[in-house]
């Protein structure tokens, strides 16, 4: 089962009361207050787990509580703070609010933390409001209670490469021979029921993620088939490998790459703006030689990388795997480091606040 949405309750740690305490001491009459303030709750936080795919793991269980804080005692001792829940997703994860749809934060990178409620601040003990005019304060305050909300978590999946195509194209086949994916495959429409994704390795110690989208058709946009339910895994991948069937096409081999480019144009007009491969499959059994020398003469004029690939006997796949490292490794130079994103992103808050 591919689980790529999850909606959980999360509450984090309520914060520690303080305490109401007097010091006691033999000889001492009058000691004065010594109430310690009472520990911060824990706090829930999302980490980014790279070895998770799919929220799978989580589906078992819907409700994530961190610890909160202990009380304050007497003798200036304070509570100690709550442990926080932590709770680890796939990387693409994007967390919501569900009552009010606000995006709190998103998990990209394998470690990244993004706290999702912060736990309660402990209350203060009354050693804290003497002062020399109330030398013997008799209150203190509670702890900040924490409400438990849901969350909605989506994942998006990270790849390097999304294979796109109608059914049968020979996508899981593809992503079979070329990465270590092990997808199921048959002879008959919509096999791949949910996104697969793979490392392929090429050139000397290179190697890239590779995504198996589930097969489109015409109208998936509108609902059909199985939708646009995984048009988004594609929507962060860098680059698109369009991959045509060379034995039964739709239509003809440059319809079918229209249509799909149709289709993913309906649901997101940007992801058309990436780059992209284009792939005739299954060479050993070509249908239709006209329609052939057509996509290549688009390919040729618009400078699109174009290969003839057999996904069954290898033929072309290693050159066309060369050509889609080639290509991410552009992109990935392109692309801004963190570092950039950090000061992109104080320059934006700086005007939103001006």
């Amino acid at each position: 089962m591919f689980k790529d949405e999850l909606k959980i309750w999360v509450k984090a740690g309520d914060g520690g009361n303080g305490c109401l305490s007097f010091r006691r001491e033999k000889f001492i009459p009058k000691g004065g207050p010594d109430g310690g303030d009472g520990g911060d709750g824990g706090d829930v936080i999302l980490e980014g787990d790279s070895s998770l795919n799919t929220f799978n793991k989580l589906r078992y269980r819907q409700h994530y509580k961190a610890e909160r804080g202990e009380h304050g005692k007497g003798k200036n001792m304070h509570g100690r703070n709550g442990e926080p829940c932590i709770i680890k997703v796939p990387l693409g994860t994007i967390v919501k609010i569900e009552e009010t749809g606000e995006i709190i934060g998103e998990i990209l990178e394998d470690g990244q933390r993004l706290i999702v409620q912060k736990g309660g601040k402990g209350g203060r003990g009354n050693a804290r409001f003497a002062t020399s005019t109330n030398r013997a304060p008799r209150y203190f305050e509670e702890g900040e209670k924490v409400e438990q909300i849901r969350l909605k978590l989506e994942l998006k999946l990270i790849a390097d490469v999304s294979i796109v195509g109608f059914p049968n194209a020979g996508k899981s086949t593809l992503i079979s021979k070329i990465s270590n994916a092990k997808p199921k495959i048959a002879d008959y429409k919509f096999t791949t029921l949910h996104p697969n994704l793979g490392i392929v390795e090429y050139g000397k110690f290179k190697s890239f993620v590779i995504a198996d989208v589930p097969g489109l058709i015409e109208g998936a946009s509108e609902g059909k088939g199985l939708g646009t339910r995984f048009l988004k895994h594609i929507e962060r991948t860098r680059v698109l490998l369009h991959l045509i069937d060379g034995a039964m096409p739709e239509k003809g081999y440059l319809e079918d790459f229209f249509a799909i480019r149709k289709e993913i144009e309906a649901f997101n007009p940007d992801i058309l703006k990436k780059r992209y491969v284009i792939a005739v499959n299954k060479v050993d059994s070509l249908c239709c030689k006209e329609s052939l020398e057509e996509i290549k003469s688009f390919a040729g004029k618009n400078n699109i990388p174009f290969f003839l690939v057999s996904a069954v006997t290898g033929e072309g796949l290693k050159d066309m795997v060369n050509t889609l490292g080639e290509i991410v490794e552009e992109v990935k130079e392109k692309e801004p480091t963190k570092k950039e994103k950090e000061v992109k992103n104080e320059k934006t808050d700086f005007l939103d606040e001006v």
